[in-house]
């Protein structure tokens, strides 16, 4: 007779393997991003801060927001802004409601930029995620992640891991 622990330990199994199977075709997915990535102007990561931009209302964002996007550390992202800064691809300005904050903006040029670099790289994502699957399951897919990133670190009460009172883990 299957008890209420043996029923945890085998919803966490299941979890752990999804996990490792998102993960892993995460990880090949975005390698061979990579390496067919159109590289001539704007560099992978450079590209994701210009991606990131082009979301944003005015395509401009803090700092701040814009390295919570990235997964990238706020040095890093620095960097990545100064160079693409040093190319008229984004510029930098002063945050008129908080002196020490800083705006990262897309320039006419940077999206213009950003446009010919995804176009390219748009057909690379279709062949890479599209190829084994149809477009319910691509569509699929899309539900299932967007449950996934909406619903990570929070319970069912909307609170974060870090927000709730620590709970005793069994291995």
């Amino acid at each position: 007779m299957a008890t209420v622990d043996d029923a945890r330990r085998s919803d966490k199994a299941t979890a752990v393997a999804a996990w490792e199977a998102l993960f892993r075709a995460q990880v090949t997915v975005m390698r061979a991003l990579n390496a067919d990535f159109p590289g001539g102007e704007i560099s992978f990561n450079e590209y994701d801060v210009c991606f990131n931009l082009s979301t944003q209302p005015g395509r401009r964002c803090r700092m701040r927001d814009l390295t919570g996007h990235l997964l990238l550390t706020q040095p890093s992202v620095s960097r990545l802004v100064e160079r693409l800064a040093s190319r008229g691809i984004v510029e930098k300005q002063p945050d008129p409601s908080d002196a020490r904050g800083v705006i990262v903006a897309l320039t006419p040029h940077g999206f213009d930029v950003y446009r010919s670099v995804a176009v390219q790289h748009a057909q690379t994502i279709a062949e890479q995620v599209g190829a084994g699957l149809d477009d319910d399951e691509l569509r699929t897919l899309t539900e299932l992640c967007t449950k996934i990133r909406t619903t990570a670190g929070s319970g069912t009460d909307g609170r974060t891991r870090r927000d709730r009172p620590t709970e005793a883990v069994s291995a």
